[in-house]
């Protein structure tokens, strides 16, 4: 695979990255078919890896990506997240310094290695102040426990204002964000994208296959079964029939084109200029295999038209529940004046 440069950071990342989130109880219970399947990815030419300590339950991801990385540990750029609840504790998740200086001791003792590549700051934390986790972060960076830092999921203006903070206050800017992204999913082009470009942080994008729908087995009566976990966490994502109706458009593209719909979902996020990697997720070793079948795979601007026709840029299909939404659209008090206000007007 071709690298490219994470951000300005001067790291060489493979276009894929190889996300962890099926590995152990919630996806692949075998640490030994695991194993396997990320020496099969490190073989391949992958050398990006991305985790959570939350992925698995508390840190169980961690464990078996650790063990997975023993004598390759130079091979491999290692990046992993955290604010997630680690437990019932109420200090024991967000992005205050002292669940920070707390984390990142557990995600290095799980993964067994002296340094993170790259530390994500999972989500936003609203009741933290980014100076406050900023400060925290650079520490770390000047220890020698992290190389570089990035965010997940934040807004344009999280971006914005922490990129603003680092530079006023002399403190270690973020280098990467990793959003979700694929053809049904185009709403960070919109500001996302143009500020990380701006900024020159690098993009990791989650759920490049749109949480499977863009395998195609879900659609037109091919497979009618969605997994419970799939069901819970995204039940209008798994349902919205004009994700659907998309799919089946999409499809008669990529069979026009002489690839699978999975292959071209995959070549559309790293066909745009500030995409650095596209992170997949295989649970299986005929899953990983399909993927890297792919991997070489580039769009025409033809195909790109077609796409844009059916998916417009900028635009999400549908409705979605899948992945984090800001406390302004979560929390109904943050939209809604008081009562004896609302009546006053």
């Amino acid at each position: 695979m071709k690298m490219r440069t994470l951000g300005r950071t001067g790291i060489q990342v493979s276009p894929y990255c190889l996300g962890t989130m099926m590995f152990g109880p919630a996806g692949n219970p075998d640490p030994d078919d695991c194993r396997r399947i990320i020496h099969r990815a490190l073989d391949s030419g992958i050398n990006f890896l991305d985790t959570a300590d939350v992925y698995g339950g508390a840190g169980e991801t961690e464990k078996i990506v650790g063990a997975a990385l023993a004598g390759r540990r130079d091979e491999v750029v290692l990046s992993t997240k955290f604010s997630g609840p680690m437990s019932d504790g109420p200090n024991h998740r967000g992005a205050s310094r002292r669940w920070i200086t707390t984390a990142v001791e557990g995600s290095l003792r799980r993964l067994g290695v002296d340094h993170i590549d790259l530390y994500q700051i999972h989500h936003f934390d609203p009741d933290t102040d980014i100076e406050e986790t900023l400060s925290a972060l650079t520490d770390l960076i000047t220890s020698g426990k992290v190389r570089a830092i990035g965010s997940s999921s934040f807004l344009a203006s999280d971006l914005t204002e922490a990129h603003w903070v680092s530079q006023r206050r002399g403190l270690a800017r973020l280098h990467t964000e990793q959003p979700s992204y694929s053809i049904l999913a185009r709403g960070i082009e919109r500001e996302i994208l143009p500020v990380c470009e701006k900024y020159g942080m690098g993009v990791l994008t989650w759920s490049p296959l749109a949480w499977g729908l863009l395998t195609g087995k879900y659609s037109g009566g091919r497979q009618t079964t969605i997994s419970p976990g799939r069901k819970m966490w995204g039940p209008r994502h798994m349902t919205d029939q004009d994700k659907y109706a998309a799919v089946e458009e999409l499809l008669t593209v990529a069979e026009d084109a002489g690839m699978s719909l999975t292959h071209m979902a995959l070549a559309f996020v790293l066909a745009h200029p500030g995409v650095t990697s596209a992170i997949i997720g295989p649970r299986t070793m005929d899953q990983l295999e399909d993927l890297l079948a792919g991997a070489e795979h580039s769009l025409s601007d033809d195909i790109l038209d077609a796409i844009d026709t059916i998916a417009p840029p900028g635009a999400d299909i549908g409705v979605t529940d899948v992945g984090y939404r800001p406390p302004a659209i979560q929390t109904p008090a943050l939209r809604r004046r008081p009562p004896a206000e609302r009546n006053a007007v």
